[in-house]
């Protein structure tokens, strides 16, 4: 099967070969098409790939291409894993919203928002060379804000799914935690993308979640940036991203005094990039775990082998709503267990959300709807209303004054601003 990565010049990219090579008899490729519009560092990225794939035997053939059309036609499936404006444009979705007093974030808050604008026209015309030239194959977004963008290209009729690496790395640490295989592990995760609570952790079908906060608390709660007697008070585990709403004052606080995440991951990105050029480094640079998306070719390995290879297994994905959280419309992009098929991701069953997790995501799931719409048409008052509904923001004059920033701050990215 051929497998082509939009965004395929990204340092993340070698992390995704490696899980390729291990997990060859899961998805066995025959070829990998890197689509990136930066050429340096497509030939760097396409290049450590080669020697990765060698040194583990495996036959897979690696094309590199600025083409979107050359690199997806044909392919069985089709990764997003692109950064429009790339880390300068991450640095300011992370610095600007502070100047207002709020948290600073890529994927969520007005840094959400920001990169929501420029992600999502980029990602539906993609999409639709993609329809053009593989109109079999299924679009996996990793892409953020996965939710959003997801939602996006459901909206228009993709056949696509969205992909994050939260779920599985809580997995495969309450494994760790639990000193068992983490195929024995299955997960309550229950809310939208980067807004998930854990309900129950199941060791072999039984809730052993109870039995982690008490002997595991500290380590949990120090993982999840969330101090160890709120969790064990809720009872489950919040998703990191949590933190950026239960403990907003001190994120800024902590954020105003550091350097941004997006200025440490150029720094670590400058070095890859080196050691990528390097002929001689043919294995996972230590640096990449540093880097972020631990267990994501885990996870892309299993979506893409279901998908194609009709396994009917259970995975956590972003998919439509359609009734499985009551409490939301039919369209929301959702992130729980579902059962992967060559037909899809349906959702199983889901116990009823507490109202303390349910209002949450209502409430983030409005903002997202206006965040699309946003995206979709443009305008300095759908934006100044997106920032209106989100609970990060959430008061006229800041939602108003932080649009007009963002916007101007992203001129370069926005066709409709800058008309």
């Amino acid at each position: 099967m051929k497998l082509a990565v939009v965004g395929g010049g990204s340092t993340y990219t070698p992390e995704l070969v490696d899980g390729f090579a291990r997990l060859r008899d899961e998805l066995p490729l025959t070829e990998i098409a890197l689509v990136d519009p930066d050429v340096r560092r497509l030939d760097l990225v396409a290049g450590m790939a080669r020697r990765m794939l060698a040194r583990a035997g495996h036959p897979a053939a690696v094309v590199a291409t600025t083409s979107v059309e050359e690199g997806v036609a044909g392919a069985g499936a089709v990764l997003l894993q692109l950064r429009v404006g790339g880390q300068a444009a991450r640095d300011v979705d992370e610095t600007l919203p502070l100047e207002c007093g709020c948290v600073g974030q890529e994927t969520t808050g007005a840094g959400g928002l920001a990169k929501a604008l420029r992600t999502v026209p980029v990602v539906l015309d993609i999409a639709e060379k993609v329809a053009r030239h593989a109109p079999d194959a299924w679009i996996v977004d990793f892409t953020n804000p996965v939710g959003i963008v997801t939602r996006a290209l459901l909206e228009v009729g993709h056949r696509a799914i969205g992909l994050c690496n939260v779920a599985i790395g809580f997995q495969r640490r309450f494994a760790a935690n639990l000193g068992v295989d983490p195929g024995r592990i299955s997960l309550d995760h229950v809310g939208l993308n980067h807004l998930t609570w854990e309900r129950a952790v199941r060791l072999d079908g039984r809730d052993v979640l109870p039995e982690l906060l008490e002997s595991h608390g500290e380590k949990i709660a120090a993982d999840v940036g969330l101090p160890a007697a709120l969790i064990r008070r809720l009872g489950v585990v919040p998703s990191y991203y949590l933190r950026y709403f239960y403990e907003h004052d001190r994120v800024v606080a902590e954020q105003r005094v550091k350097p941004s995440r997006a200025a440490e991951v150029a720094a670590m990105e400058t070095e890859l990039l080196r050691l990528y050029a390097d002929p001689a480094v043919d294995t996972k640079p230590e640096l990449l775990d540093r880097r972020g998306g631990a267990f994501y070719s885990e996870a892309a390995v299993a979506l893409i082998a279901s998908l194609v290879g009709d396994r009917g297994d259970t995975q956590v994905v972003n998919l439509r709503n359609d009734g499985t959280l009551p409490f939301l419309p039919d369209e929301a992009v959702i992130e729980v267990p579902a059962t992967v098929t060559a037909a899809g991701a349906a959702a199983l069953p889901v116990e009823p959300v507490e109202p303390l997790f349910a209002g949450l995501i209502a409430h983030v799931t409005a903002y997202e709807t206006l965040a699309l719409e946003a995206a979709l048409h443009g305008g300095e008052e759908r934006v100044a209303d997106a920032l209106l509904a989100h609970p990060l923001v959430g008061q006229a004059s800041l939602s108003g004054d932080l649009a007009r920033r963002l916007i101007e701050a992203n001129l370069a990215h926005l066709p409709w601003a800058a008309a």
